[in-house]
């Protein structure tokens, strides 16, 4: 797999958001056009055939994507102390 750029991961990283191309365009500040290729250039090189497939990818790998660590979705997969899954 072909590392991806900044810019690249920054795509993919709001990709898993759910948001549209028009949407990231916008919170990027970029053209509409350069995030669809941004998207064909990630889904090619993280080996996916759908931009859908890729945001998945997004969603389930968002701690090693999100270099941010206040980001609150890191916090959330972290139990609070003494707070484990319970069985049913």
């Amino acid at each position: 797999m072909t590392r991806l750029t900044g810019r690249e991961r920054e795509v993919l990283l709001m990709l898993g958001t759910g948001l549209g191309n028009r949407e990231l365009a916008r919170e990027l500040g970029i053209a509409e056009r350069t995030v669809k290729a941004h998207i064909a250039n990630i889904v090619d090189k993280i080996g996916q055939q759908t931009r859908t497939q890729a945001a998945i990818v997004s969603a389930l790998a968002h701690g090693a994507l999100c270099v941010d660590r206040s980001c609150t979705r890191h916090r959330m997969r972290e139990p609070a102390q003494g707070q484990g899954v319970r069985a049913a």
